[in-house]
């Protein structure tokens, strides 16, 4: 037998080691030129909640004035409200009330909306928030940490997506009728009222309030707001028409409703 000298045996056995176990080299099972891919994180939510039941009985009662006049059983059929059709209820959901009063109706619409991007390097949250970006455009509205040249100003795309998916079809409410506003922009002559920004709701909310003419005389007025928390985009439609075409609906008082309530959507979604 050969005799090999114990340094050399040392070295050869380190050599073997180190081919064995990976250190100082690639991991086993990794291969030649391959990178890491990163994976952007999955929004918060993952499911919605039932829309017709995330308005509490007291506030559907002030949103709802004359229901609560109506025999027992045409209230409850009030206040339980009509779900919106969908075709997949994880991915958008929504919900109206309307009742009637002597001297106006009210219509309310809630439609919560969850977003899921279908780029890989693109989180849900970035892709909510371009899509919410879209709906504060469309209202004359720009976000107020929107910078020149940013993806929010430009409306570019983050990831490829259909314009229109199966799983999320669009849920027409009231403020999709065609408008013919006899107001300055904003549909208040009080600038306080006019359609702004809103702070402290949810990641990003704004106010809409539209005054339309529905038929040849009676007015309406819709006050939206939309807000995003997370991955979802949550948007609310009051509406109230008068029954004398003379009469214009409150917008203070339209405005101040269809906030409170956002402010307790945005706190049931946090719970």
């Amino acid at each position: 037998m050969a005799y090999v000298p114990g340094t050399v045996l040392l070295a050869a056995l380190a050599v073997s080691c180190s081919a064995s176990t990976g250190t100082g080299g690639s991991a086993p099972d990794s291969k030649p030129g391959e990178t890491a891919v990163t994976v952007a994180a999955p929004g918060k939510y993952r499911t919605l909640h039932d829309p017709c039941r995330a308005v509490a009985p007291s506030t559907l009662k002030d949103l709802l004035p004359g229901a609560a006049e109506l025999p027992e059983d045409q209230q409850k059929k009030v206040y339980e409200g009509t779900a919106t059709a969908t075709y997949d209820t994880d991915r958008r959901v929504g919900c109206r009330w309307k009742s009637e009063a002597p001297h106006s109706s009210h219509t309310l619409f809630i439609d919560f909306e969850r977003v899921v991007s279908y780029d890989p390097a693109v989180s849900d949250d970035d892709r909510a928030r371009e899509v919410y970006a879209k709906k504060e455009t469309a209202a004359g509205l720009s976000s107020p940490s929107a910078t020149p040249g940013s993806a929010e100003e430009e409306q570019t795309p983050l990831s490829p997506e259909p314009e229109e998916d199966s799983a999320s079809p669009s849920l027409p409410g009231p403020a999709s009728q065609d408008k013919n506003t006899d107001e300055p922009a904003g549909g208040s002559t009080d600038e306080s009222l006019a359609p702004r920004n809103l702070d402290d709701l949810g990641d990003g909310a704004f106010l809409d309030d539209q005054l339309t003419r529905a038929g040849s005389t009676a007015q309406n007025r819709t006050v939206s707001v939309v807000f995003r928390t997370s991955n979802v985009i949550v948007t609310i439609e009051y509406t109230e028409q008068p029954t004398v075409s003379t009469v214009l609906p409150d917008s203070k008082e339209l405005q101040d409703k269809a906030q409170s309530l956002a402010r307790a959507l945005v706190e049931e979604f946090n719970e």
